[in-house]
């Protein structure tokens, strides 16, 4: 069954709406990495990286391949940092509003 493009975009904005997968593709847009660089320069456990990194490649919006005993990746689709540049803008845009609520 052939899905919608509204369940395409959901699923692609719900694989990237969690801090960590948000930290994965930033490095990741600096250079391709095998995941054994990924873990150690985000902190991350490695089986909790590999469900991020399953859940980003199972969206699309990761490519692995395997070097040996490396598996490698990168962002598919380079306009996904476009899109988390978005999300940034907004953010701080809104920040200020926020805190101020605080007050």
């Amino acid at each position: 069954m052939k899905r919608s493009t509204i369940e395409q975009k959901a699923e692609i904005l719900l694989a990237i709406a969690h801090p960590n997968r948000i930290r994965i593709l930033e490095q990741l847009q600096k250079e391709n990495k095998c995941n054994c660089e990924l873990a150690p320069a985000l902190g991350l456990e490695q089986s909790n990286l590999s469900r991020h990194l399953k859940i980003l490649t199972q969206a699309g919006i990761l490519i692995s391949w395997k070097d040996g005993l490396r598996v490698n990746f990168k962002i598919a689709d380079k306009r996904i940092c476009d899109l988390l540049k978005l999300a940034e803008s907004i953010a701080l845009r809104r920040a200020p509003v926020e805190e101020s609520e605080e007050a």
